[in-house]
């Protein structure tokens, strides 16, 4: 399918027409100078509607005077709020981008009004990026509408994390999951494992779906047929009991379990209480290994075996590509995946004695 026409980006003169007054009139109303009081309150809510209609946006970098920019780096997030403390896991990210704006010699605007509640980039139908040269943006909640927007207005952006658009080819930088997963699955069958449980995310997003792609590849790598049966969605990670265990390990022969956290602790909070309860012992009676991090702030009663995104690099390296496509205004997106790394942990070990008897 051929991308959408990108469409002309609306400007003064448009707005004239639509409104039937001068452009020195719209310059005015959209100055919002003093001078602007000039103007009856007819007709600068007229231009004001034309101007939202048209979704029209003071470009400034266009306005600056040394090469059409004003040295300033947006962040935008989809989540509710920035992240302030330092256990967050988007926190991360947010240091990394502000090291590597500085580094680069570039100021750093965070976008965070809200608007009426529901946070948006279009607010009132007007790009707030544009008050940067360019922005980098991250965040689970992504309203892809707004991001098939921001290419057809060719405005220079970069998200943290891989996102698809049918049709559309976006700049991002993303973690390596499914060489990052393939390792894992190759390394739990190096201690003797075939039968893995792989729990992945109800939720069909990118990481998830290259996190699958990871347990198929590693599995194919060793020659193990992937059994279906064995790859189950994980609605509540408090599920994760026990019993639950109890019953995969019996029913299906599994000895080793791969599980995508979560963003909040349910998780960990689960594996830790299905590990004191002393009922399964992992890895004495079965293996288990986290495909990411678990959430820093969850004290956890053990160290468990996982790989770790670099989401400080992959901060850095969003806005090193964000001012390289800045240089290159008509060059094509950038796609980039960087390597997570392996923390050994002590939740995985060898398959259980009473396997082999079997």
């Amino acid at each position: 399918m051929a991308p959408p026409p990108r469409q002309r980006r609306a400007t003064q003169v448009d707005i004239a027409k639509r409104t039937g007054v001068s452009q020195a009139t719209v310059s005015l109303v959209l100055s919002g100078g003093a001078v602007s009081d000039q103007i009856t309150e007819s007709t600068r809510q007229a231009v004001l509607a034309a101007a939202s209609e048209l979704g029209y946006s003071v470009n400034v970098a266009a306005r600056s005077l040394k090469g059409g920019r004003n040295h300033l780096l947006g962040l935008y997030t989809f989540e509710p709020v920035f992240p302030t403390d330092q256990r967050d896991f988007y926190f991360p990210f947010l240091m990394g981008v502000e090291e590597e704006t500085a580094r680069q010699g570039y100021d750093l605007l965070l976008f965070s009004s809200v608007g009426s509640g529901d946070r948006s980039i279009y607010t009132g139908g007007v790009n707030r990026l544009k008050l940067a040269d360019g922005c980098v943006l991250l965040g689970r909640n992504v309203r892809r509408e707004e991001l098939a927007e921001l290419v057809q207005e060719d405005f220079p952006f970069v998200f943290i994390g891989r996102r698809e658009l049918e049709g559309v080819e976006l700049s991002y930088v993303g973690a390596d999951y499914v060489t990052a997963t393939s390792d894992l699955v190759a390394e739990l069958i190096r201690l003797g494992h075939r039968r893995i449980l792989y729990l992945r995310a109800v939720e069909d997003t990118e990481p998830t779906r290259d996190r699958e792609a990871g347990y198929r590849r590693g599995l194919a790598a060793a020659g193990v047929a992937v059994d279906e049966s064995l790859i189950r969605g994980l609605a509540d990670p408090a599920d994760l009991s026990p019993g639950f265990v109890e019953h995969w390990m019996g029913t299906a022969g599994v000895t080793a379990i791969l599980v995508e956290p979560s963003e909040d602790n349910r998780l960990t909070t689960a594996l830790d209480m299905t590990s004191a309860a002393a009922r399964v012992r992992f890895p004495g009676d079965c293996s288990i290994a986290l495909l990411g991090d678990p959430p820093s702030w969850t004290p956890e009663l053990r160290d468990w075996t996982r790989f770790s995104l670099p989401r400080a690099e992959m901060a850095r390296t969003a806005v090193q590509i964000l001012i390289d496509l800045l240089g290159e205004p008509l060059g094509a997106p950038r796609q980039v995946t960087v390597p997570c790394s392996f923390v050994p942990g002590d939740s995985i070990g060898p398959v259980p004695d009473r396997m082999w008897s079997r």
